[in-house]
Order: C-alpha cells, then sequence, then structure tokens
C-alpha cells in the first residue's frame, strides 16, 4: 500500500521575522510614549506630529544603522573564527581530529563509530572546517546581504509601527483628544502585532499579545505622567 511521503515544514524567516519585531515593537512603543508625553503638557497636535515625526526619522536611521553593524559584526566574527579553524586544521589535524570524535562523543557516538567519520572528514579539509564552524562553534555561515536586508527591514518596521499612534494626531487639532484614538489604535496594533509575533516564533498568541500591550501601555503612561508633572 503506498504510503503518503513525509514532507517537514520548517519556519525559515527567522531573521526577518526577528528583525520585524525589533523595529515595529520599539516603532509602536516610542513614537507612542513621546505623543502621550507631548500630549500630557501641550493641547496641539501639531506640535506632537512635528516632534513625533523627527523622532521617528531619528529612530529608524539608529535602528536601522544597529541592525546593519550587528550583521556586519556577526558575519566578520564569522570569518575570523572560520580562518582559525582553517589555520588549525592545516597546523594541527592530530588535534582537530580529537576535538572531532569529542563532538561525536557528545552526540552518543563512541570512538570505534566515530572513526571512520573523523577519517573521511580529514581528507575532505573544506568539509571539515565546515563540521567544525557548525557543531564545534554552533555557527552558522551568514547571508552576505543580511546587513543591508537587516537595516532596511528594520528601519521600515520602525517607521510603519510609529505612523500608528500618530496618525490620530494628524487628523484630530486637539492633542487631548487625539490622545485617547492614539491609545485605542496602538493598544489594538500591540494586540495584533504580539498575536501574529507569537504565533510565528512559537509562543502562545495570547500572552505573547497580552505581554505587548502591558509594555506598550505602561511606557507611554510613565511619559504622559512624567510630562504632567514636569509641566
Amino acid at each position: 500500500m503506498p504510503q503518503t511521503p513525509h514532507i517537514e515544514r520548517h519556519f525559515t524567516a527567522g531573521e526577518v521575522v526577528r528583525d520585524v519585531v525589533i523595529g515595529m515593537s520599539d516603532g509602536l512603543t516610542v513614537p507612542f510614549a513621546l505623543a502621550a508625553g507631548l500630549s500630557g503638557a501641550v493641547d496641539n497636535s501639531h506640535i506632537v506630529v512635528v516632534a513625533g515625526l523627527a523622532e521617528i526619522a531619528a529612530g529608524s536611521i539608529a535602528m536601522g544603522l544597529g541592525g546593519y553593524l550587528a550583521a556586519k559584526s556577526d558575519a566578520e566574527h564569522y570569518a575570523s573564527e572560520r580562518q582559525r579553524e582553517v589555520r588549525e586544521v592545516e597546523e594541527i589535524p592530530d588535534e582537530e581530529a580529537r576535538e572531532v570524535q569529542n563532538v561525536l562523543a557528545d552526540y552518543g557516538l563512541p570512538p570505534h563509530e566515530s572513526a571512520p567519520v573523523v577519517q573521511a572528514l580529514t581528507r575532505k579539509p573544506k568539509e571539515w572546517v565546515d563540521f567544525m564552524m557548525r557543531f564545534e562553534l554552533g555557527l552558522e555561515e551568514p547571508d552576505p546581504k543580511r546587513a543591508l536586508q537587516s537595516a532596511v527591514t528594520i528601519a521600515a518596521s520602525y517607521i510603519a509601527g510609529g505612523i500608528i499612534p500618530l496618525a490620530p494626531y494628524m487628523a484630530l487639532h486637539s492633542a487631548r483628544v487625539a490622545l485617547l484614538w492614539s491609545v485605542l489604535f496602538t493598544l489594538a496594533a500591540l494586540g495584533i502585532f504580539g498575536y501574529i509575533k507569537g504565533r510565528f516564533t512559537g509562543s502562545q498568541p495570547g500572552r505573547s499579545a497580552s505581554q505587548t500591550i502591558v509594555i506598550g501601555g505602561l511606557a507611554a503612561s510613565a511619559a504622559f505622567l512624567l510630562a504632567k508633572l514636569i509641566s
């Protein structure tokens, strides 16, 4: 009887989702907190919009640059470690062979079973280095386009998130009235974002939504109360 072929489905866009989470979460909470804080000091939507847009511009650039530098640092670290492994394979192959055997032993392979694997790897230097990078150091080769993609994704997500709390201020003159709508829009967006994030990352969607709502609400409340006290 023919069997249904087994098809494994794995989520492989983890780095992109991480960048979206970083950009969107900060984009929703920081401009939201700024707008709420300004609303506690002045009842003028124009001032809030100008300040909010300036913050979104500065924040998206800073966040995008941070993502770019982090990805470049990962790539440089990988290249440096790979060069070291290549040198060690050439200069101290016996020691590297013992390290392969130790790695395989951690997976439960006794010496007599791991010996053929070790011998096979020593005949293929590139694959040997690949093995050491992945299983000894736990490093995966980064995508060469990763740095630019990370910067653009984080910056765009920050801008998209930041526009949501500012939208009511763009439509209404009174900052106090706009604040109420901004709270509703932003908390709803935080809930939806947290739920989707939970689905993609494998955590409980309801719990993830609740956490993002609470964090965003606390940040905005703190900024609003601080502005009221100062003014």
